[in-house]
Formats: structure tokens, C-alpha cells, sequence
């Protein structure tokens, strides 16, 4: 809590996602007053199921809701690559005990709904968050303190920054960067489906990608196996825009048809799904400026391939509250601008790097050719040891290092991290 006596510094979050609610709590823990501003009128989020690395649960312990968390997840064995063409298997990395003592948490599977609800709820705790829904802001004014935001319903919010979670399409990032969305051509299909109507040889508890030519599918399980999560994801044929839409089974049967026979049966099981057009942007050096800047998707938006969009929110939320920490001066007075570029500063490099090694991974994923048999023989004989050394540099993130990759010139003299606190 912010020790001084004046007024907490009031922040405005544009966003009620992941993101949002995390940010919420990040802020809120350090004193600050929030009003959260939904577009929704209900508190929830789209989706189906995640998948959350063990940077996500040290993000989610440093926020104080990584048990709640636990609790409505699924521990996996480990993590699956097959061959959909001859169904061989490409790579299996186990996650078990080796894994989380290597990187101190384990590694989970969620719905998007369960992760949200846990952070919501947390919030909900929070009295110096208040949440506002309906609340779609269509003029935002930023040229200094206080910021201010106008909904489309004519509500007028002031406060003294603006923290901008409003995703790819974001009204914030619009007014900062002013950049398009690069739409991918990549379009995902989601759905769940109940336990028993998943092919009981392929209820594994893993995270099974299933990597065919310009197409792939994924499934694990969900609510402590009582359902499965299943994504496909093919390259359009067609002109694709940014958005989400219902689904349609015959499109996406017209994508698998080279495909063995064993993974495709999954695309029969769902009675409905979800399609989304995805995009990413390209990665900025900087997304923060004066009294604004922005968070999760909103400041790197990117595709699946890495299941790593919420966990870098998460991140993000834990950096944004130590830079904020960082930035308060002996008297107790909170230097946000200040905090803002600490924070972008030390998050940019790494989300830029998530963000270009995603695009790779679709690479792999939807091999064809040589480069599909390339790709099969990347990982064999390969040991656990060196699969747990590859992704080092993105599971082994720590809240107590969260400041440690910022610009050594926009450190103070008396930086403080959240396990100083």
C-alpha cells in the first residue's frame, strides 16, 4: 500500500480480459485506485482451454492467486508432437517431477473461463478496483495528466494514467503506436467436448499436437478430464480479416483431407464450434508514452504456437506493479510515467522475442514437403535435459527478475522488486 497519506493515484484499465484483471491486481497491490472499463456487459471471457508454463504460475503466485488456479487445472505428463500424415511421433517432452524442479512450477492445462474466474474473483476482493461494464470507451485523451476516457454510452472516466488491455484491436495502442494488426491467414477453429466422446485412444493428459501440412490440431484435457479442449488450425484458402465468428464443420473438414485417418475422426466431435482469424502485430521498441501504455495482447499480440498469449499477460501484470514499486519515491509519491517506461522497457525485448519465435514454430508445425521430414528428425534422441535447456530462456522467468532485462538508464537508484516487498 502506498505508505503516503495523499490520494492513491487513480489508473484507468481499458480491458477486462486475462490481462486486465491481472493488471487490476498488480496495481491494486501496490496502492493505486483502478477503474476497470469492460466493453461487455458481462464479466467473462471467450474461449476454451489454455495451456499455462510455469512462468505463468510464478506470474500468478506473485499475484496471489496461483493456489485458486491449481486448483481448477489439469497437470499434464508432458507435451506431445505427433505426425499427422503417418501418426509417428515427432517429440514428447516430459513435465513431471524433473520438470517442475527444474523450473519450480509445473506445467498445466486450463479454461480460459476458470483461469479469468480466479483473477475476477481476486478483484472482486479488491476495494480499490472497481470494475464498470458496458463501458466500450470510443474517445480517449491523452495528452497528460488526468487522461480521459468517453464510452460509447456517454460515461466520462478521469484518473491519473491509462493502462491500455484492450487487446489487438486496442483503442490505446492506436493512439500510441497507430500501427496495423498483421492479419496471419491463419484461422483457428476451438470447441469442447465431453470426456466421452473423445476417442479413448487419445484421451492422453498431454497437450497433443497433431502437426500436419499447412494444418495442425491440438487437444488436452479440461476439468479434471471431464472434458477436452480441441483446436484446429489451417491456412486459409481465402482473404481473411481480424475477428471471431461462429464456426462451420464443413469448412473445416475441407482443410484436413491429407490428414491420417486417427487424428481426423477428432473433427466429427464437436456439435459446434468457434472460429477466430488471427493476427499478430509487429513488435515495437516501445509502447509506452507520457501517462499511457499497454498490456497482453494489446502491446504484442501473437498466434498460438507457442501457448504463450496469456502467459505473457500475466508477466506483463507482475512487471507492471514492480515498476510501479521501483518508481515510488522515499516520500511515497508515484512517478507513473516513469514506472510506464521502466516497465515497457524491460518487457519489450522478451515479448518481441516470444512473438518472432512463435511465427517459427507455425513454420514447424505445418511442414510439408522436405521440410516436414526436416522437422522430424529435429528432436530425435534428444533427452529431456535438452528440451528443459531450449525453453530456459521462457519458462525460468521469475517475478523477483522481472526488472532485470529494463534499460539500465530508467532504473532508480533504489529499485525494489516484488519479493523485497
Amino acid at each position: 500500500m502506498n505508505p503516503t497519506t495523499q490520494a492513491a493515484p487513480r489508473v484507468l484499465l481499458i480491458g477486462g480480459g486475462i490481462g486486465g484483471m491481472a493488471a487490476a491486481l498488480a496495481l491494486a497491490r501496490q496502492g493505486l485506485a483502478v477503474e476497470l472499463l469492460e466493453q461487455s456487459h458481462t464479466i467473462g471471457e471467450i474461449g476454451a482451454g489454455l495451456q499455462l508454463g510455469p512462468n505463468a504460475f510464478a506470474a500468478l503466485d506473485a499475484l496471489g492467486v496461483g493456489e485458486a488456479v491449481r486448483a481448477g487445472s489439469v497437470f499434464t505428463d508432458r507435451l506431445v508432437m505427433m505426425d499427422a500424415v503417418d501418426c509417428r511421433e515427432v517429440a514428447s517432452v516430459p513435465v513431471g517431477e524433473a520438470f517442475r524442479a527444474r523450473f519450480g512450477n509445473p506445467y498445466a492445462v486450463s479454461h480460459r473461463a476458470d483461469l479469468h474466474g480466479a483473477l475476477h474473483a481476486a478483484v472482486q476482493r479488491q476495494p480499490l478496483v472497481r470494475v464498470h461494464t458496458g463501458a466500450q470507451v470510443e474517445v480517449l485523451e491523452l495528452g497528460g495528466a488526468p487522461v480521459r476516457a468517453v464510452t460509447r454510452n456517454g460515461r466520462v472516466f478521469t484518473a491519473d494514467a491509462v493502462v491500455g488491455c484492450d487487446g489487438v484491436k486496442s483503442v490505446v495502442r492506436e493512439q500510441l503506436v497507430g500501427d496495423a494488426p498483421r492479419v496471419s491467414g491463419h484461422v483457428v477453429y476451438r470447441a469442447v467436448v465431453p470426456a466421452e466422446d473423445m476417442p479413448a485412444d487419445l484421451r492422453w493428459n498431454a497437450p497433443v499436437v497433431w502437426a500436419g501440412p499447412d494444418c495442425h490440431l491440438v487437444h488436452y484435457p479440461l476439468r479434471h478430464g471431464e472434458q477436452y479442449n480441441l483446436v484446429v488450425t489451417f491456412h486459409s484458402r481465402e482473404p481473411e480479416v481480424w475477428g471471431v465468428s461462429d464456426g462451420s464443420k464443413a469448412e473445416v473438414l475441407s482443410y484436413f483431407d491429407g490428414v491420417h485417418a486417427r487424428p481426423r475422426q477428432l473433427l466429427d466431435r464437436p456439435t459446434s464450434w468457434r472460429r477466430w482469424s488471427t493476427a499478430d502485430r509487429e513488435p515495437v521498441a516501445n509502447w509506452s508514452a507520457g501517462h499511457a501504455t499497454l498490456l497482453g495482447d494489446a502491446a504484442h499480440p501473437m498466434m498460438q504456437y507457442l501457448a504463450q498469449g496469456a502467459c505473457m499477460a500475466l508477466e506483463d501484470a507482475v512487471t507492471l506493479g514492480a515498476a510501479v514499486q521501483a518508481c515510488r519515491a522515499a516520500d511515497g509519491v508515484d512517478d507513473l510515467p516513469a514506472a510506464f517506461r521502466l516497465y515497457a522497457s524491460a518487457r519489450v525485448a522478451r515479448t518481441a522475442r516470444v512473438v518472432l519465435s512463435v511465427r517459427e514454430m507455425g513454420r514447424l508445425y505445418h511442414a510439408k514437403g522436405v521440410e516436414r521430414l526436416v522437422r522430424n528428425g529435429l528432436w530425435v534422441g534428444r533427452t529431456p535435459e535438452r528440451f528443459y535447456d531450449a525453453v530456459e530462456w521462457l519458462y525460468d522467468w521469475r517475478p523477483e527478475r522481472c526488472l532485470d532485462e529494463a534499460d539500465a538508464a530508467l532504473r532508480p537508484e533504489r529499485q525494489r522488486h516484488p519479493a523485497d516487498a
